[in-house]
């Protein structure tokens, strides 16, 4: 039985997924392209901020590590930001939704970039992160319904290509400027970026309806269901690896394989281009396969990842490995689908969850990784701490595919 097939048996509300109104190519393509701009501004933002802790400890009068409070407020806020918006916007049109978000995002890099104090700073930063989980869950739904349901996978990795872009072009200009210059031009770039996509939704993307029956109760209703549960399990554990890897990929260059400084550039240049590479090929994949996407992708991770713990010492090797660490990101858009197909009619709350849920693996990977280090493992434990990280998103994978199995076995037979 296909991906849709299941899907259609465990929730109907999967069915009939067409677009509503019939637009054209172009049409489509600029709603993508304003998306997408805000996915880059919001990758910009969330990343840039790690070359630039030296910088912002510095003005502050702070520490380095104190510094990286700021980047885990921000994570904060995505975490908490996401289903408590998606919960009280239920009534809301996704366009107003998405022109409210983008401004909030605007505005909160805007005043960062002229915070202060350090506090004043941190604070900025959790309210910032708080529309990061909701504008990606809602412009996902947007983008795949433009488009015909064999393709809403592509559609939704073409969204996140902003995101995966920022890791390559965004964020080195962005931090490099912000070294240069100073750290606060770098966010106050971000908050023009936030208003350009504001204007870009307001002029491309047109007014929709409310849909009908929708409030908070409803989106609630997505923590009833299994499959909605599994598929966050599944992002927020087996994605953990590739933030294990890429939270020291400087000192794994640098210590274990004798890379110059000045090759970690071209290790995160490497590990951006893998992240698009895997962005774009995954979308295509998931639309031929979902559920197979999804179990490739960490099948693939624990490879990747053992491999590289048993290579971190070879340049060449660790090159490839980093490149296809970023490829995993992959799982990214299929998780996003998954999440449509099992949510039923609570899809806004259960969508934005897919970002709070990749912001704990972010948190857990990089987590588990300094605790591997400082255990004595060295920074290629990262590799094996991955695979770890990978194997267990395999073990929440099958409990789901069980659970749907058994599921379309009792429907069959109660139809009996």
């Amino acid at each position: 039985m296909s991906d849709m097939a299941i899907a259609e048996e465990v929730c109907p509300a999967v069915k009939d997924k067409a677009p509503a109104v019939p637009r054209s190519r172009l049409a489509v393509a600029l709603i993508e392209l304003a998306l997408a701009v805000g996915s880059f501004g919001i990758g910009t933002g969330e990343f840039a901020i790690m070359g630039l802790l030296p910088n912002v400890a510095q003005e502050f009068n702070v520490t380095t590590p104190e510094a990286g409070y700021a980047i885990s407020a921000y994570a904060l806020g995505v975490v908490v930001g996401a289903p408590i918006i998606a919960v009280l916007a239920a009534k809301l049109a996704r366009q107003t939704l998405l022109l409210l978000l983008m401004a909030v995002f605007a505005v909160g890099n805007g005043v960062s970039a002229v915070a202060p104090s350090f506090e004043s700073f941190v604070l900025l930063r959790f309210l910032t992160g708080l529309p990061h989980g909701a504008y990606f869950g809602v412009a996902a739904l947007v983008a795949a319904s433009l488009v015909p349901p064999n393709k809403r996978t592509q559609a939704v990795a073409r969204v996140m290509l902003g995101l995966t872009v920022a890791t390559l072009l965004g964020t080195p200009v962005a931090t490099y400027f912000g070294q240069a210059v100073s750290w606060r031009i770098a966010f106050g770039a971000v908050g023009v970026m936030g208003a350009l996509t504001v204007l870009l939704i307001w002029l491309f993307l047109p007014k929709d309806k409310v849909q009908e029956g929708a409030s908070p109760m409803r989106e609630l209703g997505a923590f009833r269901r299994k499959q909605v549960w599994f598929t966050l399990g599944i992002g927020a554990v087996g994605f953990g690896g590739l933030f294990s890897v890429f939270s020291y990929i400087a000192s794994t260059a640098t210590e274990v394989a004798g890379m110059p400084e000045s090759a970690v550039p071209v290790m995160m240049a490497l590990f951006g281009s893998g992240m698009i590479a895997g962005n774009l090929v995954g979308g295509w994949l998931a639309d031929k396969n979902l559920m197979a996407t999804i179990g490739g992708t960490l099948a693939g991770s624990v490879v990747v990842m053992t491999v590289l713990w048993l290579t971190a010492e070879n340049p060449y090797l660790l090159s490839a490995c980093v490149f296809l660490v970023g490829c995993s990101v992959a799982i990214g858009p299929a998780l996003q689908t998954r999440l449509m197909d099992v949510a039923a009619d609570a899809q806004t709350l259960a969508a934005a969850l897919n970002h709070s849920a990749f912001n704990i693996a972010n948190a857990l990977g990089a987590w588990l990784g300094g605790l591997a280090i400082a255990a004595g493992y060295g920074f290629e434990s990262t590799g094996w701490v991955g695979a770890v990280l990978a194997v267990a998103g395999l073990v929440v994978f099958g409990l789901s595919l069980a659970s749907d199995q058994r599921s379309v076995r009792s429907s069959s037979i109660s139809r009996a």
